[in-house]
Protein backbone atom coordinates (compact mmCIF):
# COMPACT_ATOMS: atom_id res chain seq x y z
CA UNK A 1 0.00 0.00 0.00
CA UNK A 2 0.80 3.58 -0.59
CA UNK A 3 2.17 5.70 1.80
CA UNK A 4 -0.43 7.87 1.23
CA UNK A 5 -3.72 8.45 1.69
CA UNK A 6 -6.37 9.19 -1.62
CA UNK A 7 -8.36 11.74 -0.22
CA UNK A 8 -11.74 11.50 -2.03
CA UNK A 9 -11.81 15.35 -1.21
CA UNK A 10 -9.19 15.18 -4.17
CA UNK A 11 -10.59 16.09 -7.56
CA UNK A 12 -8.43 17.38 -10.12
CA UNK A 13 -5.37 18.31 -11.56
CA UNK A 14 -4.88 21.74 -9.12
CA UNK A 15 -5.69 19.75 -6.06
CA UNK A 16 -2.95 16.53 -6.37
CA UNK A 17 -0.70 19.34 -7.10
CA UNK A 18 -1.09 21.21 -3.75
CA UNK A 19 -1.73 17.84 -2.13
CA UNK A 20 1.34 16.90 -3.70
CA UNK A 21 3.60 20.19 -2.43
CA UNK A 22 2.06 19.66 1.21
CA UNK A 23 2.96 15.81 1.52
CA UNK A 24 6.51 16.47 0.33
CA UNK A 25 7.03 19.70 2.56
CA UNK A 26 6.02 17.83 5.66
CA UNK A 27 8.35 15.03 4.96
CA UNK A 28 11.06 17.11 4.53
CA UNK A 29 12.42 16.20 0.99
CA UNK A 30 15.60 17.42 -0.84
CA UNK A 31 14.89 19.48 -3.81
CA UNK A 32 17.96 19.37 -6.57
CA UNK A 33 17.43 17.02 -9.34
CA UNK A 34 15.82 19.27 -12.22
CA UNK A 35 13.70 21.44 -9.50
CA UNK A 36 14.50 23.29 -6.24
CA UNK A 37 11.09 23.08 -4.82
CA UNK A 38 8.19 20.83 -3.63
CA UNK A 39 5.57 23.15 -6.09
CA UNK A 40 7.57 22.48 -9.20
CA UNK A 41 7.97 18.66 -7.65
CA UNK A 42 4.84 17.94 -7.32
CA UNK A 43 3.74 19.67 -10.62
CA UNK A 44 6.41 17.53 -12.65
CA UNK A 45 4.97 14.35 -11.12
CA UNK A 46 1.36 14.76 -11.86
CA UNK A 47 1.65 15.93 -15.76
CA UNK A 48 4.01 13.54 -16.27
CA UNK A 49 1.24 10.94 -14.57
CA UNK A 50 -1.17 12.08 -17.18
CA UNK A 51 1.20 12.36 -20.09
CA UNK A 52 0.67 16.11 -19.82
CA UNK A 53 2.98 18.68 -21.14
CA UNK A 54 4.87 20.69 -18.71
CA UNK A 55 3.60 24.34 -20.02
CA UNK A 56 -0.09 22.95 -19.74
CA UNK A 57 -2.79 25.51 -20.29
CA UNK A 58 -3.82 27.12 -16.77
CA UNK A 59 -7.48 26.05 -17.36
CA UNK A 60 -6.63 22.56 -17.44
CA UNK A 61 -5.84 22.99 -13.99
CA UNK A 62 -9.73 22.06 -12.69
CA UNK A 63 -9.95 18.89 -14.96
CA UNK A 64 -11.11 16.12 -12.98
CA UNK A 65 -9.61 12.82 -12.40
CA UNK A 66 -10.24 9.65 -12.86
CA UNK A 67 -9.81 6.88 -9.83
CA UNK A 68 -7.32 5.24 -11.55
CA UNK A 69 -4.91 8.32 -12.61
CA UNK A 70 -5.26 9.35 -8.78
CA UNK A 71 -4.25 5.77 -8.01
CA UNK A 72 -0.90 6.76 -10.03
CA UNK A 73 -0.16 9.77 -8.90
CA UNK A 74 -0.70 9.11 -4.94
CA UNK A 75 1.92 6.27 -6.20
CA UNK A 76 4.60 8.29 -7.55
CA UNK A 77 4.14 10.41 -4.83
CA UNK A 78 4.46 7.80 -1.92
CA UNK A 79 8.17 6.43 -4.19
CA UNK A 80 9.32 9.97 -4.07
CA UNK A 81 8.61 9.73 0.34
CA UNK A 82 9.39 6.39 1.07
CA UNK A 83 12.71 5.57 -1.89
CA UNK A 84 13.87 9.35 -1.82
CA UNK A 85 13.99 8.92 -5.31
CA UNK A 86 14.82 12.12 -7.33
CA UNK A 87 11.44 12.81 -9.47
CA UNK A 88 13.75 12.38 -12.92
CA UNK A 89 14.22 8.59 -11.56
CA UNK A 90 10.42 8.41 -11.10
CA UNK A 91 9.75 9.54 -14.80
CA UNK A 92 12.51 8.81 -17.03
CA UNK A 93 13.07 12.20 -17.93
CA UNK A 94 15.44 15.03 -16.94
CA UNK A 95 16.02 18.57 -19.37
CA UNK A 96 19.04 19.92 -20.07
CA UNK A 97 20.10 22.96 -22.44
CA UNK A 98 16.13 22.73 -23.06
CA UNK A 99 16.68 19.23 -24.37
CA UNK A 100 15.03 15.89 -23.05
CA UNK A 101 16.85 12.98 -21.80
CA UNK A 102 16.49 9.48 -20.29
CA UNK A 103 17.49 8.67 -17.01
CA UNK A 104 17.29 5.91 -14.58
CA UNK A 105 19.53 5.47 -11.74
CA UNK A 106 22.34 4.34 -13.77
CA UNK A 107 23.53 8.04 -14.24
CA UNK A 108 23.30 11.18 -12.32
CA UNK A 109 20.38 13.29 -12.96
CA UNK A 110 21.53 16.32 -15.35
CA UNK A 111 21.99 19.27 -13.69
CA UNK A 112 25.73 21.36 -14.64
CA UNK A 113 26.11 24.90 -15.02
CA UNK A 114 27.96 23.69 -18.21
CA UNK A 115 24.63 23.79 -20.11
CA UNK A 116 25.00 27.73 -20.25
CA UNK A 117 28.18 27.33 -21.90
CA UNK A 118 26.95 25.01 -24.30
CA UNK A 119 23.83 27.09 -25.22
CA UNK A 120 26.75 30.23 -26.31
CA UNK A 121 29.07 27.99 -27.98
CA UNK A 122 31.30 28.55 -25.16
CA UNK A 123 31.66 32.21 -26.83
CA UNK A 124 34.32 33.97 -26.52
CA UNK A 125 36.64 31.19 -25.66
CA UNK A 126 36.28 28.86 -28.75
CA UNK A 127 35.71 29.75 -32.16
CA UNK A 128 32.61 27.89 -33.36
CA UNK A 129 33.49 27.51 -36.79
CA UNK A 130 37.03 26.24 -35.73
CA UNK A 131 35.48 23.06 -33.75
CA UNK A 132 35.46 19.82 -35.82
CA UNK A 133 36.10 17.44 -32.99
CA UNK A 134 34.73 17.84 -29.00
CA UNK A 135 35.48 15.41 -26.03
CA UNK A 136 33.29 14.91 -23.41
CA UNK A 137 34.59 13.05 -20.24
CA UNK A 138 32.57 11.35 -17.63
CA UNK A 139 29.42 11.70 -19.59
CA UNK A 140 26.79 9.98 -17.45
CA UNK A 141 23.72 10.59 -19.39
CA UNK A 142 25.41 11.66 -22.87
CA UNK A 143 23.58 14.92 -21.79
CA UNK A 144 26.72 17.43 -22.33
CA UNK A 145 28.17 15.53 -25.43
CA UNK A 146 24.51 15.42 -26.86
CA UNK A 147 24.01 19.00 -26.20
CA UNK A 148 27.58 19.61 -27.68
CA UNK A 149 26.21 18.35 -30.58
CA UNK A 150 23.29 20.23 -31.31
CA UNK A 151 25.71 23.26 -30.29
CA UNK A 152 28.17 22.49 -32.73
CA UNK A 153 26.86 20.85 -35.75
CA UNK A 154 29.59 20.64 -37.78
CA UNK A 155 31.56 18.74 -34.83
CA UNK A 156 32.26 15.43 -34.01
CA UNK A 157 31.30 14.39 -30.27
CA UNK A 158 33.34 11.69 -28.40
CA UNK A 159 31.31 11.02 -25.05
CA UNK A 160 33.62 8.79 -22.65
CA UNK A 161 32.66 6.82 -19.35
CA UNK A 162 34.52 4.44 -17.57
CA UNK A 163 31.15 3.27 -16.38
CA UNK A 164 29.09 0.35 -19.35
CA UNK A 165 25.77 1.62 -17.26
CA UNK A 166 26.05 5.00 -18.30
CA UNK A 167 26.93 4.26 -21.45
CA UNK A 168 23.75 2.18 -22.23
CA UNK A 169 21.92 5.08 -21.08
CA UNK A 170 24.29 7.68 -23.30
CA UNK A 171 23.61 5.40 -25.90
CA UNK A 172 19.57 5.15 -25.41
CA UNK A 173 19.85 9.55 -25.85
CA UNK A 174 22.32 9.27 -28.52
CA UNK A 175 19.28 7.12 -30.32
CA UNK A 176 16.41 8.95 -29.62
CA UNK A 177 18.19 12.40 -30.48
CA UNK A 178 19.04 10.48 -33.86
CA UNK A 179 22.97 11.19 -33.11
CA UNK A 180 24.44 7.87 -33.93
CA UNK A 181 26.90 8.93 -36.23
CA UNK A 182 27.74 12.55 -34.12
CA UNK A 183 28.08 11.29 -31.18
CA UNK A 184 30.61 8.26 -30.62
CA UNK A 185 30.08 6.27 -26.58
CA UNK A 186 34.04 5.11 -25.46
CA UNK A 187 34.10 3.08 -22.64
CA UNK A 188 37.29 4.51 -20.63
CA UNK A 189 39.20 5.30 -17.94
CA UNK A 190 38.94 9.10 -19.04
CA UNK A 191 41.76 9.23 -21.87
CA UNK A 192 43.35 5.70 -21.19
CA UNK A 193 41.34 4.13 -24.57
CA UNK A 194 41.34 7.36 -26.21
CA UNK A 195 43.89 7.26 -29.40
CA UNK A 196 46.96 8.88 -28.63
CA UNK A 197 47.24 11.22 -31.64
CA UNK A 198 43.66 12.21 -31.30
CA UNK A 199 43.19 16.32 -31.56
CA UNK A 200 40.16 17.77 -29.59
CA UNK A 201 39.70 21.75 -29.80
CA UNK A 202 36.92 21.46 -27.09
CA UNK A 203 37.33 19.36 -24.16
CA UNK A 204 34.25 19.34 -21.67
CA UNK A 205 33.72 17.71 -18.32
CA UNK A 206 31.98 17.02 -15.37
CA UNK A 207 33.65 14.74 -13.12
CA UNK A 208 32.75 13.17 -9.82
CA UNK A 209 34.33 15.98 -7.86
CA UNK A 210 32.35 15.10 -4.28
CA UNK A 211 34.94 14.87 -0.85
CA UNK A 212 34.02 12.46 1.61
CA UNK A 213 32.73 14.67 3.99
CA UNK A 214 30.26 16.64 1.74
CA UNK A 215 29.15 13.10 0.20
CA UNK A 216 28.71 11.63 4.04
CA UNK A 217 26.67 15.11 4.92
CA UNK A 218 24.40 15.11 0.94
CA UNK A 219 20.48 14.54 1.54
CA UNK A 220 19.64 11.03 1.03
CA UNK A 221 18.52 12.02 -2.53
CA UNK A 222 22.09 12.11 -3.43
CA UNK A 223 22.39 8.60 -2.09
CA UNK A 224 20.08 7.09 -4.64
CA UNK A 225 22.37 8.62 -7.51
CA UNK A 226 25.30 6.01 -8.80
CA UNK A 227 28.40 6.77 -6.12
CA UNK A 228 30.81 6.83 -8.97
CA UNK A 229 29.25 9.17 -10.57
CA UNK A 230 30.22 11.51 -7.63
CA UNK A 231 32.66 10.47 -5.43
CA UNK A 232 36.42 11.51 -5.80
CA UNK A 233 38.44 10.78 -2.88
CA UNK A 234 38.99 12.80 0.49
CA UNK A 235 39.27 16.41 -1.13
CA UNK A 236 37.26 15.95 -4.22
CA UNK A 237 40.35 16.08 -6.48
CA UNK A 238 41.17 12.63 -7.21
CA UNK A 239 39.68 12.98 -11.27
CA UNK A 240 40.51 16.28 -11.62
CA UNK A 241 44.28 15.67 -10.94
CA UNK A 242 44.51 13.06 -13.54
CA UNK A 243 42.65 15.17 -16.16
CA UNK A 244 44.86 18.04 -15.49
CA UNK A 245 48.10 16.26 -16.10
CA UNK A 246 46.81 14.66 -19.25
CA UNK A 247 44.63 16.47 -20.98
CA UNK A 248 46.99 18.57 -22.81
CA UNK A 249 48.27 15.59 -25.21
CA UNK A 250 44.80 15.59 -25.97
CA UNK A 251 44.15 19.28 -27.21
CA UNK A 252 44.64 21.16 -30.82
CA UNK A 253 47.35 24.00 -30.03
CA UNK A 254 43.95 26.43 -29.85
CA UNK A 255 41.92 24.13 -27.95
CA UNK A 256 40.56 24.82 -24.58
CA UNK A 257 39.74 22.48 -21.21
CA UNK A 258 36.61 23.42 -19.08
CA UNK A 259 35.87 21.29 -16.11
CA UNK A 260 33.47 21.73 -13.40
CA UNK A 261 34.94 21.00 -9.63
CA UNK A 262 31.72 22.53 -7.90
CA UNK A 263 32.22 22.79 -4.04
CA UNK A 264 35.86 21.49 -4.36
CA UNK A 265 37.29 24.69 -6.36
CA UNK A 266 38.91 26.39 -3.59
CA UNK A 267 40.74 22.65 -2.74
CA UNK A 268 41.69 23.11 -6.34
CA UNK A 269 42.95 26.35 -6.06
CA UNK A 270 45.28 25.31 -2.95
CA UNK A 271 46.99 22.47 -4.79
CA UNK A 272 47.29 24.11 -7.83
CA UNK A 273 48.04 28.35 -6.16
CA UNK A 274 50.15 29.03 -9.44
CA UNK A 275 47.70 27.92 -11.84
CA UNK A 276 46.13 30.59 -14.45
CA UNK A 277 42.72 28.99 -13.64
CA UNK A 278 40.00 31.33 -15.53
CA UNK A 279 36.63 30.21 -13.26
CA UNK A 280 33.78 31.03 -15.19
CA UNK A 281 30.41 33.24 -14.46
CA UNK A 282 27.32 31.74 -14.68
CA UNK A 283 23.91 34.17 -15.42
CA UNK A 284 21.29 31.46 -14.01
CA UNK A 285 23.48 30.65 -10.72
CA UNK A 286 26.34 27.81 -10.69
CA UNK A 287 29.78 28.33 -10.26
CA UNK A 288 33.07 25.78 -9.65
CA UNK A 289 33.78 25.53 -13.17
CA UNK A 290 37.10 26.23 -14.65
CA UNK A 291 38.90 27.33 -17.70
CA UNK A 292 42.60 26.50 -19.34
CA UNK A 293 44.25 26.41 -22.32
CA UNK A 294 46.30 23.72 -23.78
CA UNK A 295 49.55 26.24 -23.26
CA UNK A 296 48.80 26.43 -19.69
CA UNK A 297 48.37 22.97 -19.41
CA UNK A 298 51.43 22.71 -20.64
CA UNK A 299 53.28 25.37 -18.33
CA UNK A 300 51.37 23.37 -15.41
CA UNK A 301 52.94 20.33 -16.15
CA UNK A 302 56.68 21.53 -16.97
Amino acid sequence: MPTLANPPELLNIRDFIRYGMSQFQAHDLFFGHGTDNALDEATSLVLHSLKMPHDLPGHFMDARLTADEKQVIIELFSQRIEQRLPAAYLTHEAWFCGLRFYVDERVLVPRSPIAELIEKQFTPWVESEQVSRILDLCTGSGCIAIACAYAFEQAEVDAVDISKDALDVAQINIEQHELTNIVNPVESDLFNNLPAQQQYQLIVSNPPYVDQAELDAMPKEFHREPRLGLAAGDDGLDIAHRILAEAADYLSDDGVLIVEVGASEDALVNAYPDAPFTWLDFERGGSGVFLLTKHQLLDMNK
